[in-house]
């Protein structure tokens, strides 16, 4: 799936889940809803792109069947049960069950497939060029006595909860589920409530 255009990637800007298409998979298996993609800037902070030229993605999957995985080689991918009581996942030969809001990290051209011995899940993606781009996704729990802060190069989605969103001194923005958040150094957006945010971390690659 690529993107028509650039998206507003700016600190502070709210993705909303709700207008996001979804888009069917080949096998349908399931759907995927691609919520931003792009490069890291020479700030080090995201940059959108047009296309499939990008070095980093986020997306969500609802997985309804069985099978294998679609391969990406040369990315690095975290996946994260957001939805149902977890995965079976084998990588390479090696199975294990992924429990809900346990990010796993592999190659994304390994060989890898997955069954659903508890029924159908839904899954939070981050998909990294490897070697470019280095990513990591960490679940926090929000409470209204410690806000949490996005800096340049994190983004946040609200997994779980009720939440706001406060960034720049402007009105605080009530956020919808799976709704993403772009940080930024200079009006640090800040998100308060209570839920579980996946805090995603980008990073050029060292080299």
């Amino acid at each position: 799936m690529s993107t028509e255009q650039n998206q507003d990637l700016s600190p502070g800007t709210v993705i909303a889940y709700a207008g996001i298409k979804p888009a069917p998979w080949r096998n349908g298996g399931g759907v995927t809803r691609q919520i931003a993609s792009g490069k890291l800037g020479v700030s080090g902070f995201p940059d959108s792109v047009s296309g499939d030229e990008w070095d980093w993605r986020l997306s969500i999957a609802d997985v309804e069947s069985e099978g294998p995985f679609s391969a990406f080689v040369g990315m690095t991918r975290i996946l994260t049960v957001i939805e149902g009581e977890g995965l079976a996942i084998t990588i390479d030969g090696a199975g294990q069950v992924l429990e809900r809001y346990r990010p796993l990290r592999f190659d994304g051209g390994s060989a890898t497939s997955a069954t659903l011995p508890f029924g159908p899940i839904r899954d939070f993606n981050l998909m990294t060029r490897t070697g470019t781009v280095t990513g990591h996704v960490s679940i926090e729990e929000l409470s209204p006595e410690h806000p949490l802060q996005l800096a340049g190069g994190r983004l946040g989605v609200l997994l779980q909860g009720q939440a706001t969103v406060l960034a720049g001194g402007n009105q605080a923005q009530v956020l919808e589920r799976y709704d993403t958040i772009m940080g930024g150094n200079e009006s640090t957006p800040s998100i308060s409530g209570r839920g579980f945010v996946a805090v995603v971390s980008l990073e050029p690659a060292e080299a």
